[in-house]
C-alpha cells in the first residue's frame, strides 16, 4: 500500500472526476507549483496507484442504448478451459467487461448494443455458441450512479 497524505488524495479525487487535468491547473486549485504537483502525479503513477486514464464514451450518443449485464455459468468447467473460453469472448466487440467470479455464475460480462434485438442477437449467435457455455442470466441496466473510486 502506498502512503498517500491530503494532497495526494485531492489530487486523485479531482482527476478520477476529470483526467484532463494538467499538472499546473492542479497546483493552483490545490496551494502547489506546476512541477511539484507533477512530481506527485508521476509518484501516483510510477506506484501504481494511478494505474491509466480511461476515455469515458457516451455509449447512448453512439447509439448504444441497452446495456446487459450477463451471469455465465460454464457448462463444463474440465473440458473448456478458462483461458479458451476468456479468449474467445474478449473478441465480442460488444462485450465491455469481462469478469471472474466466484459465486453462482463463473463470469459476468458487460454487454452493450443498440437494443433488446440487437442484444439477441449477440446472445443467441455471439455469447451462446462460446465454448463451454451453460447457464445464462441476463440483467438489464435501468440506470447507472458512477462513483470516483475507493476515496469517495
Amino acid at each position: 500500500m502506498t502512503d498517500l497524505d491530503d494532497i495526494d488524495r485531492k489530487i486523485l479525487r479531482a482527476l478520477a472526476e476529470d483526467a484532463t487535468q494538467n499538472a499546473g491547473a492542479l497546483g493552483r486549485r490545490f496551494g502547489l507549483s506546476q512541477p511539484a504537483t507533477w512530481r506527485r502525479i508521476k509518484r501516483l503513477q510510477d506506484s501504481g496507484v494511478i494505474a491509466g486514464r480511461k476515455l469515458d464514451l457516451d455509449r447512448e450518443k453512439l447509439g448504444f442504448g441497452v446495456t446487459v449485464f450477463l451471469g455465465v455459468k460454464l457448462a463444463t468447467k474440465g473440458r473448456v478451459s478458462l483461458e479458451d473460453f476468456e479468449r474467445a469472448v474478449t473478441a465480442i466487440p460488444e462485450v465491455q467487461t469481462v469478469e471472474h467470479i466466484l459465486g453462482l455464475y463463473d463470469y459476468r460480462l458487460r454487454v452493450t448494443a443498440r437494443d433488446i434485438a440487437d442484444f439477441e442477437r449477440v446472445l443467441r449467435r455471439r455469447i451462446m455458441t462460446l465454448p463451454g457455455v451453460g447457464d445464462v442470466e441476463a440483467n438489464v441496466l435501468l440506470s447507472e450512479e458512477r462513483r470516483p473510486g475507493p476515496l469517495g
